[in-house]
């Protein structure tokens, strides 16, 4: 951290570097170690955070995003319920311990209990004793269940397998000592009870095995996938606050175009004084003086960017903003290691993730990067003559985005002002890339051959290294040596 703005950065983006190499220490890029902060108390596996745009994340890109080791952030263009319900979704999907499975009570066709496994897209409930009383009955599964439709007005009583024939555990059990006893047991689900039989959860063999093979999965304590949700500070904002620490949401992301504002000052001071010690990120800042801003107001980490993204028009339409690379590096000298920082835009190539870490950011807010793919929210557009395939990518002030968004902008005002503001981003298509684990996949791969090149076993070790003077390691490219580096 230092007291004064780095002036080697000023002017400075990603594509005015090349990284000196240093000696590799490792025998495999595969062992290196990609773990960093999204916020002091939240690790990652992978510094990747999807941005909160209603073309990139939804729960869908969000449980991507945690199973490969990053984090997405639910964007706020959505009714509070439909929101919340995403933050539901991410939280339930894989989970080491299912804290509240799906239960129906003796008593029940099976008719009735096919239809709750249907919308819920389950195989098994929990069966317990009556309505509301949470002591287990019994366990039925799909095997449990006869193929003829004859059968639907029978009781799930008679098919069940009963708690006396069941195996269970009480909470608490480590996930090792779960398997162990699945595999010796020979069962696939095992419910956690208390010593009055009352359901305190449900481990699955199957979600154990998933996350063997998921070694760098983004987990909460409690084994659920991490997962974000954005905010503004205006409007129905608390509301939405409300419902969304409700969901167990593992962080909020503040997200206004211009954060060092009196607007984010009032934002966060309402929040804190309602919901406490709730994790914040709050953005976007492009200054030193912006990003002590926010780190004086208690935030947990401090989103970076203002321009620089491929659907924002900012700076062509007002010339506000700071080279992306010399954003960073103020905020790093603003806040050092006192409050992590997101790298919000920019990143056209994966070189420019390592610059990003490497000069201050310990993450980065990817969204053009992980639009069009299958997880991002949208339908794919096929061109008729040529059968290319398409999905759309927009800032979240194109007037798209703001004509479909369901939220007040910063200001306070309503959705017909907003029409009427010029708009400073735009809409565009993007080419169809397939599932998102194949640009993470690549995405980590570049990430730790980069590590190899800087001499380092992690990712940690090599911020460390280079923060305190990356000049050190950095060679500033003239006109000649970036054409031959960069023009392909």
């Amino acid at each position: 951290m230092s007291t004064k703005i780095d002036d080697r950065f000023i002017g400075k983006t990603y594509s005015d570097f090349l990284f000196r190499p240093q000696q590799g220490v490792v025998a495999t890029r595969a062992a290196i170690s990609l773990g960093c902060k999204l916020t002091q108390s939240l690790p990652l596996g992978l510094p990747v955070v999807s941005s909160n745009m209603d073309s990139v994340t939804e729960a869908e890109m969000a449980k991507a995003l945690a199973l490969e080791g990053g984090i997405g952030i639910i964007h706020r263009a959505l009714p509070i319920d439909r929101q919340a319900e995403m933050v539901r979704i991410v939280k339930r999907s894989h989970s080491a311990v299912i804290e509240s499975p799906h239960r129906i009570a003796r008593g029940t066709t099976l008719g009735a209990a096919k239809a709750v496994a249907r919308r819920h897209q389950i195989t098994a409930l929990l069966v317990e004793e009556a309505p509301g009383s949470g002591v287990l009955a019994g366990l039925l599964t799909n095997r449990d269940i006869p193929r003829a439709s004859t059968a639907d007005t029978e009781l799930v009583d008679s098919f069940m397998t009963p708690f006396e024939r069941l195996h269970v555990s009480p909470p608490g059990i480590s996930e090792e000592d779960a398997e162990r006893l699945m595999f010796d047991k020979r069962i696939e689900r095992l419910p956690l009870v208390d010593e009055k039989r009352q359901i305190r959860g449900l481990i699955t063999l199957r979600d154990l095995l998933f996350f063997r093979h998921r070694p760098f999965s983004s987990k909460d304590r409690k084994g659920r996938l991490l997962v974000g949700a954005a905010i503004g500070v205006r409007g129905d904002f608390l509301e939405r606050t409300a419902e969304l620490v409700a969901t167990h949401v593992d962080v909020l992301v503040i997200d206004i175009a211009h954060a060092h504002s009196d607007v984010m000052r009032e934002g966060i001071e309402a929040i804190r004084s309602r919901f406490g010690d709730t994790p914040l990120i709050s953005g976007n800042v492009a200054t030193f003086e912006g990003a002590r801003f926010l780190a004086d107001l208690g935030v947990d980490a401090i989103k970076v960017g203002v321009g620089p993204g491929r659907g924002c028009r900012t700076r062509l339409e007002t010339a506000a903003g700071v080279p992306q690379l010399q954003a960073i590096r103020e905020a790093w000298c603003a806040v050092g290691n006192e409050v992590p920082i997101i790298a919000d835009g920019g990143i056209a190539h994966d070189k420019d993730i390592f610059l990003a870490l490497v000069c201050g950011a310990s993450s980065v807010m990817l969204g053009s990067a992980l639009s069009g793919t299958d997880e991002s929210p949208g339908h794919l557009i096929e061109d008729p003559a040529t059968h290319q395939k398409r999905k759309i990518y927009r800032g979240m002030t194109s007037p798209q985005a703001v004509l479909q968004s369901q939220y007040d902008d910063e200001s306070g005002a309503d959705r017909d002002a907003a029409m009427n503001t010029p708009a400073e981003g735009m809409q565009i298509q993007v080419p169809y890339k397939g599932s998102v684990d194949g640009v993470l996949h690549r995405v980590r791969g570049h990430l730790q051959s980069a590590v190899s090149y800087a001499g380092e076993t992690s990712l940690e070790a090599a911020r460390e290294k280079i923060l305190d003077d990356p000049m050190k390691y950095l060679i500033p490219l003239s006109a000649a040596s970036r054409k031959e580096s960069y023009d392909r």
